[in-house]
């Protein structure tokens, strides 16, 4: 009897293979927004929204707030697009250190302002582009923001200044 009062327990909590595709097609559109803004690419950011359910949902019974599915996956993008930027500089630092010649540089088209200020979000440090892309494109607060980038409002306040400095340079228009 206690066996099964605890998979009753268990069953409550943990979502069952159709409430796994109710959270995956509740969340998913969402998640794939901010996977996209972070990125910019629509395949690794497919990538990373499939990768971080995988990891949220497989740890779902363990979540602090269940409810708050969302906040987690959404933290958990963020954590793998800092994971891959970082494997992307190992990788371009040893690339580089094999590299026997300098490669020439490549000019950038000439862009519209939309796409100008796209690439200066780009070019933004990790933790500016997600404070912008949180803040901006996500709508959160900034409480919310800082919850998932795992520090202060204060910081949030500063990224997000720092970032809006380094995409005012430059710009014809206010």
């Amino acid at each position: 009897m206690h066996v099964v009062v605890h998979t009753r327990a268990v069953a409550e909590v943990e979502p069952t293979a159709r409430g796994l595709d109710e959270l995956y097609v509740r969340h998913a559109p969402a998640a794939l927004r901010t996977a996209y803004f972070l990125t910019g690419d629509p395949d690794l950011a497919e990538d990373l929204v499939q990768d971080a359910f995988v990891r949220v949902a497989g740890r779902f019974r363990h979540l602090r707030a269940p409810e708050a599915f969302d906040a987690y996956l959404r933290r958990t993008i963020v954590n793998l697009f800092t994971s891959h930027l970082r494997r992307l500089r190992l990788e371009r630092a040893e690339l580089k250190r094999r590299a026997a010649e300098a490669r020439p540089a490549v000019d950038d088209p000439d862009p519209t302002a939309h796409d100008e200020l796209w690439a200066k979000v780009r070019r933004l440090p990790e933790r500016q582009r997600a404070a912008i892309v949180l803040r901006f494109y996500e709508d959160l607060s900034e409480r919310e923001t800082a919850e998932v980038l795992g520090c202060s409002t204060g910081a949030v306040n500063s990224l997000v200044a720092h970032a809006m400095a380094t995409l005012r340079e430059g710009m014809d228009e206010p």
